[in-house]
């Protein structure tokens, strides 16, 4: 190698500038910005072509022998025709990867939470994912995510799938979703063990069979009437909101979860909800019948919000005049009713009541949101809510066994 130029004394106070030992390691010396002088270990070397600086450490951490030690294995690796730098970053490479594959499943689902859980709106839905994977996921986070599989997938669903179906179907979702995001990481490899269609669905028994989907109770559209007489009655605020609620098809969360002046239009007869109150996260414009346009009128224009309630107001009163119904299925009070007593497309009813187009090939054609054709509808609806309750109920224009069979057979569902 040739002799060594430098001492562990003349390394420590060596001056600005590059000091050879030999066989290529070099001490840099850089001026600091106070000062003072700057020492670590480069060893220097050529490789296609081009010179090359390997930073070996600086002096304060490395030994002068501790350098010439690295400086070798270097050479060496050069001598086999090794690029030094290069076997490096690849050995470090390679740790991180081992390092990350290490990662376990309750570690990624704390980084996929993290990473998606910002553009949650909703805070119920944050905490049902939280508490639904870690809860329910205690036999599997402390273990390896490339090592979850099937059985253990199986494991954490199968005391769930009978009691709690929809929990046990909605944890198996989250769990896939997490599974498939640590794929994406390179944290494992293969099918995911959690997916239903042509795998699970072969070895647990389909929700669907297992529990019925429960739906909100709804009144009867021909008790709409009598119960809007009686409603209008009262005088509180959660009167008002519940009957602007029924008027609107809206949600109580869209209700008195935020609701502000600067989303109505009294003169136009428009309230916007903005995307990020909506379920779909997409903005919704509600027609405004004359009788919602009246509330509104009559609340406090000095409030920020107009409807100021908890959210178990309206549920409240509706239980001291009809125990068993919920503000969510006046939703589908209105659904029975539309497609009962009007000629109204179902497209229509639907975009009214802010559902998510399901048919691929209606959402291509369906560019506007029908404003007008709803304003109409919303406008019959508040007429028929104000509909005397002794008058006869409205016969249905096109009613037959086949459509009520079909209409039945679409229930109203709380995803809605």
């Amino acid at each position: 190698m040739g002799s060594k130029n430098l001492t562990a004394r003349s390394a420590q106070t060596a001056s600005v500038g590059w000091h050879g030992d030999g066989g290529g390691l070099y001490l840099q010396c850089t001026a600091a910005a106070d000062g003072s002088i700057n020492r670590s270990w480069v060893y220097r070397y050529r490789a296609s072509n081009r010179e090359r600086y390997m930073g070996l450490g600086p002096l304060a951490d490395v030994s002068l022998a501790e350098a010439r030690e690295k400086a070798t294995a270097a050479r060496k690796l050069r001598l086999e025709g090794i690029d030094p730098i290069e076997a490096r970053n690849a050995q470090r490479t390679a740790a991180r990867l081992e390092a990350v594959k290490a990662m376990t499943f309750g570690q990624c689902v704390e980084a996929y939470l993290q990473t998606h859980e910002i553009g949650w709106r909703n805070a119920k839905h944050r905490e049902q994912w939280h508490m639904t994977l870690t809860k329910y996921c205690r036999l599997i986070s402390d273990l390896p995510v490339q090592n979850i599989d099937t059985d253990l997938v199986l494991k954490v669903l199968t005391p769930l799938w009978t009691s709690r179906t929809e929990t046990a179907k909605r944890l198996r979702g989250r769990i896939e979703r997490v599974l498939s995001w640590a794929k994406e990481r390179g944290l494992r490899d293969g099918e995911n063990p959690a997916r239903w269609s042509g795998h699970l669905d072969e070895m647990l028994a389909s929700p669907s069979k297992i529990a019925a989907v429960r739906h909100h109770p709804a009144l009867p559209y021909a008790e709409i009437p009598q119960f809007m007489a009686e409603l209008r009655e009262r005088d509180s605020l959660s009167a008002l909101a519940l009957e602007f609620t029924i008027l609107t098809a809206a949600r109580t969360s869209e209700v008195i979860g935020g609701m502000e002046w600067a989303e109505i239009d009294l003169d136009a007869k428009v309230w916007t909800i903005p995307a990020e109150r909506m379920k779909a996260g997409k903005e919704h414009r509600v027609p405004l019948s004359k009788r919602a346009s009246k509330i509104l009128q009559s609340l406090d224009h000095r409030s920020k919000r107009l409807f100021p309630l908890s959210n178990m107001a309206m549920l409240q009163l509706l239980r001291g005049m009809r125990p068993n119904l919920t503000v969510h299925g006046f939703r589908s009070c209105l659904m029975d009713w539309a497609h009962e007593t009007t000629n109204f497309p179902k497209v229509v009813i639907d975009m009214a009541l802010a559902h998510k187009v399901s048919d691929a090939v209606e959402a291509a054609y369906r560019r506007g949101d029908l404003f007008t054709k709803r304003a109409k509808l919303m406008a019959q609806w508040s007429e028929y809510c104000a509909k005397s309750p002794a008058s006869p109920a409205i016969i249905p224009l096109r009613t037959t066994a086949l459509d009520l069979s079909a209409r039945r057979g679409k229930g109203f569902d709380t995803s809605s």
